[in-house]
């Protein structure tokens, strides 16, 4: 396959997928088929099943897209110089407010991330095992730096992923947004703490 058919492909990959998470937004994943996403495109059904297998493949596809996004930025975070504590509250803020805005209060994109969930469950690891490693990064500089008292940086890595669920994950945001328990600034203090880290205030 030559370059351009490739640079073509996966254009019109993505012009798919763009169309799809629309009408997922729109619609509901449910009530959406291929048929309504070839529509818009002013294709064949035939045709979008060129580039996705089955609905559940472009389900995916939209999927990852929206997880990559909070992915990217979770790992520009970690990137970033200065203070690991200060970076790591940025990184656990971020993910829990990119998530937030996305899926609290959109029914729809709520039921779609769900049944991602449930049916594509690969997807999911794999955004997770992406927000741990950015996550590693920043605990394994802040130990380097002796920022952190931590002996098993990658265990401590998975415990703050853990301990952040209830911020991360979309649906328990959505189910836990107005219950009583820990502020986002309580947990990430609770998480610094753990971390050994020599300051651990709530941001400004």
């Amino acid at each position: 396959m030559s370059v351009t058919s490739e640079n073509t492909e996966a254009d019109m990959r993505h012009r798919i997928l763009v169309v799809a998470e629309r009408l997922f937004r729109q619609i509901g994943y449910q009530k959406t088929t291929v048929a309504d996403i070839a529509k818009v495109l002013q294709m064949s059904p035939a045709n979008v099943y060129r580039f996705f297998d089955s609905k559940k493949a472009i389900h995916s596809g939209v999927a990852r897209h929206l997880m990559g996004e909070v992915e990217q930025v979770a790992v520009g975070i970690a990137a970033e110089s200065g203070p690991a504590a200060e970076r790591l509250r940025r990184l656990l803020s971020t993910v829990h407010r990119m998530n937030r805005e996305r899926y609290v209060g959109d029914e729809k994109l709520h039921e779609m991330v769900a049944i991602a969930m449930e049916e594509n469950w690969d997807v999911c690891v794999l955004h997770m095992q992406q927000i741990v490693g950015a996550i590693t990064k920043v605990v394994t500089e802040g130990a380097a730096s002796g920022e952190f008292d931590v002996p098993d940086v990658a265990v401590a890595a998975g415990c703050t992923c853990t301990a952040m669920m209830r911020f991360f994950h979309p649906q328990m945001i959505a189910q836990t947004i107005n219950k009583d328990g820990p502020s986002l600034d309580q947990m990430i203090d609770f998480i610094l703490r753990s971390l050994g880290a020599r300051t651990a205030a709530a941001a400004s």
